[in-house]
This record gives structure tokens, C-alpha cells and sequence, in this order.
């Protein structure tokens, strides 16, 4: 269990003795809550909607927008479960307070679909509010907007301020609440005749206790769900209206470059700082324990001052480091080391030696990643009258915060966070991992009381990155006389995020699955989907590679492998039936099919491909099959499952990060080639299944059997098995 989900786990717990009603929480977060949400006039009702005196309905979403779509879901779910006049609703993004930590991701996090006796509800709703403000809890990340903020949490909202609306109006009216029908954000009762718009109601609903387990309304009655109304974030992009952080400007601010030691871990040991004062406009520089600032009056300024410098810096013991190293550090420790067990059934080294079994091994590689976002890390600071005061994109609003409160030692209410929309982030912006926000509050200090952008270079977005970690896996199999395993043990090296990618679709009888830890200095954080890209590509190629020691379609040995009736197989069936698996392709391309469940979503793609004439891949068409549950919204569901086709493909083919003497060596995208328009495929086709199962994750889901599809893809085309990444570089070795 990670340990933000025993914190979770445990306040909830501790607080679960106080019953005070659904979602609710002390009068202090209520109060605050109310406070925060006042300017437009309106009232807040269940926490998280305010409803105008001109019927205008505003959501308060806890997500931070990364082009995802998440304000516009969770607008929808809510308002479907309101019984809303879609054109009078608006997502605005809740602050970066206590008051909205994101009970409902606690909730979502721990209970995983687990329902709660109807008694302990409002125990439970006191306890995961409580747990939520106590480490802190706004995160965006982990595909858990929709299945956790929206399914546990707006739904509820909205069905319990509509059932607040209708209990205002059958008190006014003194008639039953059972008579009354809504829609359109109006109340209605058929036998007088009578009418109250929301906006009349909403005063005297707010006074209201809020109920503790409101219906929710059926799939077959929705009229917003399952709809694509357009999405609020798209106009002001279209315009390009000033929306992210590095757009912001404000009167007699300031601009600041930084650099960080090369190796990370390193420090700054000695520094002249008067090549960058000599440049014009540069008014300060900032010393970093592991870095150096410099503060001109525009960042161009700033960067020349910079480049001026010649920082000494250490390598914490670190430069002799290389990918190469590393690669061959780990292949030892997968074959010496015994490591953590993870998945443990049956006997599988006791499988692996009955006579007649036929062993399969392979061992598999895949290098750092860097999220290559195209708005690079940066965030504005202002240090004033004893306030701090910080505008950014940051992925844990709330997280980020109270950071800032113990990097810069004001109180918590002398901080405050403005969370901005994030050009790009999948993952880079969480706040445990990152540096740039310590950078930023010495830089305020030092510039105050003048605020002060802070914006890395490209070249030290891509040196100082949080990456996807460079890793390897071993997997030996037995076979039985039909060709079905009868054993797998795997040892991989351990990397964070692990427990949610671990685990097989297949039910094979004999398992042992373990990780191997093998440290390593260069900074490491979450990646689009986390560990499941690796863990989908080691799984899925290894799959195929059995087909093909049995003497099976890889298809149909899949098929076979998987229960009937489960949605694994179904989805996998759909993949190759819209795929056409089975029909004949020009010369020269092949067909691979991957199959990998993460974030509550089943996915499997099929893709055809070919090996081009210098080496890179060239993808033809790409067919996915996904079941998530319900759709919220259909159009956005689709683009983000075509986004991270697009953006796993170049992560296959091309993409990698590369140590040399304890450093990374890409310094910008010429070195670190991502997908373009180019070379999109010219066909991706998204199908989704009509499925009962919860509501499963979809920013992420997409990302997982791209790798090993397309690998799988390429053997078929050539006979060659890859067994590393990239694939481009594999093909030429």
C-alpha cells in the first residue's frame, strides 16, 4: 500500500466516528468554502455548486485543465444529476484551500466501488473529507477525474442540490416533495400548475441539510451524459487568449532564468556572479543550493546573464554514470537478486522444472522518457506586504500550496496559489517531484516586492526533467502440451507506481512476479499511464512470443487464454474483428494486437505496420477497442484515447533519454524526436464497448498496448522480435 493511500486510509478512519450528514465537514471549511465561492453573488449548495439568482449553475472542479476535457465532464455529470439548464452551466476551477480538498479522489482512491453501509454514510463522508485536507488532496493525475471525481463525487453533488431545490419548493408551496418534477433548472408541481425557477429556490435550499444518499438517475434516462456539447476550454484556445501560467503578465514584474546542476543530485560549489551583473538589464543573482537564478527586466535578458556564468557544480558522486551502466546494473540484479514479491500463486519454479516443459525467457528494456510538454516549467511569484503570492500550473494545487507554505515560511493564510490551465504536463507537474517551485519562492524573495517569472529554458526543461524511469524485466514461461502456460516468473526492476501496473489478464495457475530495486540518481517521476507502459509492453510482447513458441495465432492464443464471458475477451474480440484479423495485407506489413487493463479500463489495440527503408516504423492504421464503463462525453472520450496513440507511438518508435557521465544528454526536441502530423497514422479508429462494469479511467488507458502492439506488429511484418526500446533503434541493431 502506498503511503498517501494508508494516510488517506487511516484519517478516514480516525474521523469515522462523526456523523454529520453527506460530504459534510467542519462550519470553519463550510464557512471558508462559502467565502471563496461569494464574488459572483449565488449560493453554494452540497459543497461544490452555486446556483445565481439568474438560475446560472457554477461547478467548482478540482482538476487542473491539461487540454483533458475533465472541467466539461464534470460539468455535465453534475448538471445531468441537477436536472440543469445545460446553456446557464459553467466550470470554474475550485482554489487551492482545504475547503475543497478532493474528498470524493480520497473516497474514490480507498473505497474502489466498495459500497458503504447505508448507516455509516455520513462517517464515511466526515472521515475521507477529513482524510483529503490532511495530505493535502487536489490532484489531477491517474485518470481518476471521471471515475472518482465525477462518478463518487459531481453526480452525488448534483443529485443531492436538486433534491435540496425540490424539498425548498414543497416547503413553499406545502405540498409533497414526491409531486414534484424537475428539468431545465425549473421545479414544477403538474397538479397546480405551479413553477419556481432554481435561481428562486436557491437561497432557501441552501439552508437545507444536505441529504446523505440522494438517487442517482439510470443510464436510459440521461439527457447530458453520453452527449459531446461543446467544450468550454476550446474557444479561448482557438482565439489563443492568454490562459497559461507563461502567459501571464503583470505591472513592473520581472523575469528569471535558472540553471540547475547538470547531474542531478549535484550542488552548487562556486560561483562569479559578475559576468551576468555586466549584461544589460540583469538586476540580481540568485544562488541554489543545487542551482543558480538570474533576475533581469525581460527573460532574454535573464538568459544571456546566464550564459555568461560558469557555475561549478558536483556530481554527487554520479558521473560516472551512463545508460549503458545502468542497463548492465540492472540486467545483474534481475538474474542475482531474489527481490520484493509482488504476486505469488501457486508454485512456479517447481512448474518451470517438471520434464517435458518447454521454457520460454526473454528479458526486455525500456529507457528514460521525458514528458516533452510544450510549455516548459515556469511559474510567476510575488512577495508583498507579507503575502506570498504564486500563479501556475501545477498538477496538486492544494499540494502545491502548502509546499509553498513550508518553503517559504509564511503562514497558510499568507499564502495563496492561483492554479492556471497547464500547456502539457502528463505527469511532470506533480509536486513531490519537482524542484522549480523552491526556485521560484527564493527568486520572489530576492525580487520583492516586484513579482517574478520564472521560466526554464527548453534545454533546462529537458536536463532537470522528472522522467519516466529507465527499467528491465525478465519473464521465463512453461509450456504445457497444448501450448498454455503453466508457469511465469518475472522479476523486473522496481520503479514508483508498480502495484497498479502489476498483474496478468491470463489466468495462468503458477505465478511469481517480483521487484528487483536497483537505485539510480536521476530524478524520477510519473509518466503518462506510470508504470503500466513498461509493464504493458513486457507482458504483451512476452504474450506473443508464447504464441509463437506454441505454433499459435497470437489472436486466437489470446482468446483462448482469457475467460469466456469476461470483458477482457470481449474487448479483445471486438479489437480484431473491427481489425480484421485473418485477411491478407500487402507484402511487407504485419499485424500486432496487445491487450492491457489500467485505471479501470480495458484497452486492446491492433495495429498494422511495416518496417520503413531507414529503419523507422511506419504505422498504417490503428483499431481500439475500450471498455470503460459509461461515456460521459464521446467526442472527448475518443480524442483522448487518439492522444495517447499518437503520443505512445512516438514513445515506441523514437522517443529516449540518455545518461552520459552521470548527465542527460538530449537538450532539446532535435535530440528528442516526438510524434508529428507527419507521421500520425493515416487511420486510428476508437471503438468503444457498451459495457455494465464502473467507470474506468480514460486520459491514460490508451497509452499501454501501443508499444508492445506495434512490436508485435513489426515481427509479423519481418521476423524480427524486439525486445527493447525504441523500436527504431532496435530495428538497426
Amino acid at each position: 500500500m502506498k503511503r498517501r493511500t494508508f494516510l488517506l486510509g487511516a484519517a478516514a478512519i480516525g474521523t469515522g466516528g462523526l456523523v454529520l450528514g453527506y460530504r459534510a465537514w467542519s462550519d470553519r471549511f463550510e464557512a471558508q468554502a462559502a467565502q471563496l465561492t461569494a464574488g459572483d453573488g449565488g449560493k453554494l449548495i452540497a459543497g461544490w455548486v452555486r446556483i445565481g439568482s439568474d438560475d446560472s449553475v457554477t461547478v467548482y472542479v478540482p482538476h487542473i485543465d491539461m487540454g483533458q476535457g475533465t472541467a466539461t465532464a464534470l460539468a455535465m455529470m453534475l448538471a445531468e444529476e441537477l436536472d440543469a439548464d445545460w446553456s446557464k452551466v459553467r466550470p470554474e476551477r475550485a482554489p487551492g484551500e482545504k475547503a475543497f480538498a478532493n474528498r470524493f479522489l480520497a473516497e474514490g482512491w480507498i473505497l474502489q466501488g466498495l459500497k458503504v453501509p447505508r448507516f455509516l454514510d455520513g462517517a464515511v463522508d466526515v472521515g475521507f473529507a477529513e482524510a483529503a485536507r490532511f495530505v493535502n488532496l487536489q490532484i489531477t493525475g491517474g485518470s481518476t477525474a471521471v471515475r472518482f471525481t465525477g462518478q463518487v463525487g459531481m453526480r452525488i453533488v448534483g443529485a443531492a442540490a436538486r433534491s435540496m431545490l425540490v424539498e425548498a419548493a414543497a416547503k413553499r408551496w406545502g405540498v409533497s416533495a414526491a409531486e414534484l418534477a424537475t428539468a431545465d433548472s425549473v421545479v414544477t408541481h403538474a397538479k397546480s400548475g405551479r413553477a419556481a425557477r432554481y435561481g428562486e429556490l436557491a437561497a432557501a435550499a441552501a439552508e437545507l441539510s444536505v441529504p446523505s444518499s440522494p438517487p442517482l438517475k439510470a443510464r436510459e434516462t440521461y439527457r447530458i451524459i453520453g452527449t459531446s456539447p461543446a467544450r468550454f476550454d476550446i474557444p479561448a484556445k482557438v482565439k489563443g487568449a492568454p490562459l497559461y501560467a507563461i502567459d501571464l503578465r503583470l505591472p513592473e514584474m520581472r523575469y528569471a532564468a535558472v540553471m540547475s546542476a547538470p547531474v542531478h543530485g549535484g550542488a552548487l560549489q562556486s560561483l562569479d556572479p559578475a559576468p551576468a551583473q555586466a549584461v544589460k538589464g540583469v538586476e540580481q543573482v540568485v544562488k541554489f543550493p543545487h542551482g543558480i537564478g538570474v533576475i533581469a527586466r525581460n527573460w532574454w535578458q535573464a538568459q544571456k546573464g546566464l550564459a555568461a556564468l560558469k557555475p561549478v557544480f558536483s556530481d554527487g558522486g554520479n558521473g560516472n554514470v551512463s545508460s549503458a551502466s545502468l542497463a548492465a546494473t540492472q540486467e545483474s540484479a534481475l538474474g542475482a537478486a531474489d527481490g520484493k514479491s509482488m504476486v505469488k500463486l501457486g508454485d512456479a519454479e517447481a512448474a518451470l522444472q517438471q520434464p517435458g516443459a518447454r521454457i520460454v525467457e526473454a528479458t526486455y528494456h525500456v529507457p528514460f522518457l521525458h514528458h516533452a510538454a510544450m510549455e516548459p516549467i515556469n511559474a510567476t511569484a510575488q512577495v508583498k506586504d507579507g503575502r506570498l503570492t504564486v500563479w501556475g500550473g501545477e498538477q496538486d494545487a492544494l499540494g502545491a500550496k502548502m509546499k509553498l507554505v513550508q518553503l517559504s515560511g509564511f503562514a497558510a493564510d499568507k499564502v495563496t496559489l492561483h492554479p492556471l490551465p497547464v500547456g502539457g504536463s502528463f505527469g511532470r507537474r506533480v509536486t513531490v517531484t519537482t524542484r522549480h517551485l523552491e526556485q521560484v519562492v527564493e527568486l520572489a524573495k530576492a525580487a520583492s516586492p516586484n513579482p517574478v517569472q520564472m521560466i526554464w529554458s527548453r534545454e533546462e526543461d529537458f536536463a532537470q526533467g522528472t522522467y519516466r524511469p529507465q527499467v528491465a524485466s525478465r519473464i521465463r514461461a512453461a509450456l504445457g502440451p497444448d501450448g498454455k502456460p503453466t508457469a511465469w516468473s518475472q522479476s523486473f526492476v522496481e520503479t514508483p507506481g508498480i502495484n497498479e501496473a502489476i498483474g496478468l489478464p491470463y489466468p495462468i495457475p503458477n505465478q511469481s512476479i517480483r521487484a528487483v530495486p536497483v537505485p539510480v540518481h536521476v530524478t524520477q517521476g510519473s509518466w503518462r499511464s506510470v508504470a503500466h507502459t513498461q509493464h504493458g509492453f513486457y507482458t504483451e510482447t512476452f504474450i506473443d512470443e508464447l504464441a509463437q513458441a506454441a505454433g499459435r495465432d497470437p489472436f486466437e492464443y489470446r482468446r483462448d487464454l482469457l475467460p469466456a464471458g469476461s470483458r477482457q475477451r470481449r474487448v479483445l474480440e471486438i479489437a480484431a474483428e473491427k481489425a480484421g484479423w485473418g485477411k491478407p495485407l500487402p507484402e511487407g506489413r504485419g499485424l500486432g494486437i496487445a491487450l492491457v487493463e489500467s485505471f479501470g479500463t480495458v484497452v486492446a489495440q491492433v495495429i498494422e505496420a511495416s518496417q520503413g527503408r531507414n529503419g523507422v516504423p511506419v504505422v498504417q492504421r490503428v483499431v481500439a477497442a475500450v471498455d470503460c464503463g459509461d461515456v460521459c462525453h464521446p467526442d472527448t472520450a475518443t480524442q483522448q484515447v487518439e492522444g495517447a496513440i499518437v503520443m505512445g507511438l512516438g514513445a515506441a518508435i523514437a522517443e529516449r533519454i540518455t545518461i552520459e557521465n552521470g548527465a542527460v544528454r538530449q537538450r532539446n526536441f532535435p535530440d528528442y524526436p516526438i510524434s508529428t502530423m507527419a507521421s500520425t497514422p493515416p487511420v486510428i479508429e476508437v471503438h468503444f464497448v457498451p459495457s455494465d462494469g464502473a467507470w474506468g479511467g480514460l486520459g491514460e488507458p490508451g497509452m499501454p498496448p501501443v508499444a508492445p502492439a506495434l512490436a508485435n506488429a513489426l515481427f509479423a511484418a519481418t521476423g524480427r522480435r524486439a525486445r527493447s526500446l525504441p523500436l527504431k533503434l532496435a530495428a538497426a541493431a
